[in-house]
């Protein structure tokens, strides 16, 4: 009689932000490495739907949950059904952000609370669930962004959002001690998304693709690496940091 191999879960990680963009690429990744991957999506339902039907289409394990990041309640149901459809979780990827450029004294309060809202409270909410959520050994994985080293006018709001990040970050691998998980963040520079190229000149873009001594755009791909090693087990000793992957920008 032939035994039956017996089924190993693969281990499960969110991604935040994951029906396009970096995030769903970072989505892609993590499928191809053996996670069980969850897309969230806050609105693009056809995009988030299309991603996981072609990863389950090339053999990998994912499944689209729609929530704001910005509402507790939603994030709290994100892990609710993560935990009944996968299981436990093992890597959180908190892509989902809003990046507007504007002077800070054209900035209006609606503007404002959006980009505090998901960016920040965001990310709050996220860690909060997971710290009581997540399984030991995890890894969470923050975003960030290099336009933080770089003081640029138009940035204020969104640096500052980003900011607090690096913050929760830093502290919350403290708060986690004895547990095993790693909290660290990936500070991008700019990457050919559609969020960086919508309403920029080709000669905005060939200037920012400049402005690295590598002399290019970051790729999605090169931004999904990064979230890679840090959600696998290469960066067991990687703890509180903030990776800025920017091609030498800064």
């Amino acid at each position: 009689m032939t035994q039956s191999t017996p089924h190993i879960p693969r281990p499960v990680a969110i991604v935040t932000g994951a029906s396009r963009g970096i995030g769903a690429e970072i989505a892609r990744r993590l499928s191809h490495d053996g996670f069980a991957v969850v897309v969230n999506y806050a609105s693009s339902a056809a995009e988030a739907d299309a991603l996981v039907a072609q990863l389950n289409d090339e053999g990998g394990q994912a499944i689209a949950i729609k929530a704001d990041v910005a509402k507790a309640d939603e994030v709290h149901e994100l892990f609710e059904q993560t935990e009944a459809k996968l299981g436990k979780v093992n890597v959180l990827v908190n892509n989902a952000g809003v990046m507007k450029a504007l002077p800070l004294a054209d900035t209006s309060d609606e503007q404002f609370d959006q980009a505090f809202n998901i960016n920040t409270r965001g990310t709050f909410n996220t860690l909060r669930e997971a710290s009581a959520r997540m399984n030991d050994g995890g890894r969470i994985i923050n975003f960030s962004t290099t336009a933080l080293a770089l003081n640029l006018p138009g940035y204020a709001i969104y640096n500052a959002t980003k900011a607090a990040v690096e913050a929760f970050t830093h502290v919350f691998a403290k708060e986690l001690r004895g547990r095993n998980i790693t909290v660290n963040a990936v500070a991008p520079g700019p990457v050919a998304t559609e969020l960086f190229l919508q309403g920029k000149t080709e000669e905005q873009i060939q200037q920012f693709a400049n402005m690295p001594p590598l002399q290019r755009l970051g790729q999605p791909e090169d931004i999904a690496s990064v979230v890679s090693f840090l959600a696998g087990p290469d960066s067991g000793w990687v703890n509180g940091q903030v990776l800025r992957a920017n091609g030498g920008l800064a």
